[in-house]
C-alpha cells in the first residue's frame, strides 16, 4: 500500500519545514505538526484499511527521521518506562509519531524543560505529565506549573489512591502551587485521606496544623547540647517535639484512620520510616511490629548505643520518646506482612484486620503525641 499523492505531498511538505513534533490522531485520521508557527494539519485520505495506512504513514515519517523506516522500537518499552534511553536525539523521537516514542522522552534523564513542552503537546495525558514531573529540569521550569495544573484538574477523575498518592506527591514539590491551591488541596484531604500520604511523602517538614507539644521547651533544652554535637537522636527529639514534627504525626494518624487499600497502608508506612531514616544508618529491617517494639527495648538498655545511651543519660524521662522514635524509624511491610500475606481485603474489612498490628503502631505515635 502507497500514501495517496496527496498525503504524501503534504507530509513531506511538513516534514520539510522541521516541526518540532508530530502527533497522530487515530480515530480522526489527522497528521498534526507543532512547528514554530503553530499547529499544522493533514487530514489523510486513506487508500486501504485505516490501521494499515497509518503504519504507512509512521513509516514515511521514520525514514525521514531516522532513515529506516522501522520506526521506535516499541518492544523497548520496559527500559524506556525507566528513563534508560539514550539521551541524544530525544528531540527526533517525537517526530516519529509513536506515542512510545514520546514516552522515551518523558521518561528520558535528558529531558529539557522545552522538549517537555513539545512531549506534553504529543501526548497530552495524566501519566505523561506525571512522568515529566519527576525530573527537576522539569520541574524547575515553565512546564513544570503547567503539568501540576493539569493534574490538580484532573485529580477529581482519578479513582485509585495509589495514583492519588503520586499525583499530590508530586504536584506539591516547592514552586509549583501557590498557597491556596495548596491549602484546597489539604481541605480536599479530609474526603481523601489518601491525599495525606501525598502531603507526607513531598512536604513532611512543612504541613498545616501543627502545635507543639507542651513539654517541647524541656526536651529542647535538655537535648540542646547533644544535638549541637550532631547526636541524631537528640536533633529527632527536637524536631519531633515541635510544631512541624507534631503536625506530620498528626497527618499520619489522618492516613492511617481509614485507608482505602493496602497501598496506602504501605505507602504510609514508608513516609514515615524516611522521616525517621538518621536514626537507622544501616537502613530499614523487616521486622514485625512486636519484633521492632522488642528491638527498641533492648537497644535502649544497651550502652553500646552510644547516641541513644547519651539521650537518656542526659534525660531518662525520655526513654519512652525515644523508643517510639526507634520503633516508628523501622516500619515497613514487614509490620503488615503477617495481614497481607493472608488477604487481599480493601476498605472496612482490611482495616479490621489490621487491627491487631495498627493498635501497637498507633500506641507509638500516641507516646510522641503526648506532652
Amino acid at each position: 500500500m502507497e500514501l495517496s499523492s496527496e498525503d504524501a505531498l503534504r507530509l513531506n511538505v511538513l516534514l520539510s519545514n522541521n516541526p518540532r513534533a508530530i502527533r497522530i490522531d487515530e480515530s480522526r485520521l489527522v497528521v498534526y505538526g507543532l512547528t514554530e508557527t503553530g499547529e499544522a494539519k493533514i487530514q489523510l485520505n486513506p487508500t486501504g484499511k485505516d490501521e494499515q495506512y497509518l503504519k504507512k504513514v509512521r513509516e514515511v515519517l521514520s525514514s525521514h527521521v531516522t532513515g529506516s523506516p522501522g520506526g521506535y522500537p516499541v518492544y523497548l518499552r520496559r527500559w524506556t518506562r525507566m528513563g534508560q534511553i539514550r539521551d541524544d536525539n530525544l528531540d527526533r523521537l517525537l517526530l516519529l509519531g509513536e506515542p512510545e516514542a514520546v514516552v522515551a522522552v518523558a521518561c528520558a534523564k535528558g529531558l529539557t524543560d522545552e522538549l517537555a513542552r513539545r512531549a506534553w503537546w504529543a501526548l497530552p495525558e495524566p501519566d505523561n505529565a506525571r512522568r515529566m514531573l519527576a525530573n527537576p529540569a522539569v520541574v524547575a521550569g515553565e512546564m513544570g506549573k503547567e503539568l501540576a495544573a493539569f493534574l490538580i484538574d484532573y485529580l477529581p477523575f482519578e479513582t485509585e489512591p495509589e495514583t492519588m498518592i503520586e499525583t499530590l506527591s508530586l504536584v506539591l514539590q516547592p514552586g509549583l502551587l501557590d498557597e491556596e491551591k495548596r491549602a484546597d488541596l489539604w481541605r480536599r484531604a479530609a474526603r481523601k485521606p489518601a491525599f495525606y500520604v501525598g502531603f507526607l511523602n513531598a512536604v513532611p517538614d512543612d504541613l498545616p496544623e501543627g502545635a507543639p507539644r507542651t513539654d517541647a521547651g524541656r526536651i529542647q533544652a535538655s537535648m540542646e547540647t547533644l544535638a549541637e554535637a550532631d547526636n541524631p537522636w537528640a536533633r529527632h527529639a527536637i524536631k519531633i517535639s515541635s510544631a512541624s514534627g507534631q503536625a506530620f504525626l498528626q497527618t499520619v494518624q489522618r492516613a492511617l484512620k481509614k485507608p482505602a487499600n493496602q497501598e496506602v497502608v504501605t505507602s504510609t508506612l514508608d513516609a514515615v520510616a524516611r522521616y525517621f531514616a538518621p536514626l537507622r544508618p544501616e537502613g530499614r529491617p523487616d521486622l514485625t511490629i512486636e519484633a521492632l517494639i522488642e528491638e527498641a527495648e533492648r537497644d535502649c538498655a544497651d550502652e553500646g548505643k552510644r547516641d541513644l545511651h547519651a539521650c537518656l543519660l542526659a534525660d531518662g524521662s525520655l526513654r519512652p520518646l525515644m523508643m517510639a522514635m526507634h520503633v516508628l524509624s523501622g516500619v515497613g511491610y514487614g509490620v503488615v506482612r503477617p495481614v497481607f500475606r493472608t488477604t487481599d481485603a480493601i476498605g472496612s474489612l482490611m482495616r479490621r484486620k489490621l487491627e491487631p498490628v495498627m493498635t501497637p503502631l498507633h500506641a507509638q505515635l500516641e507516646i510522641l503525641r503526648r506532652g
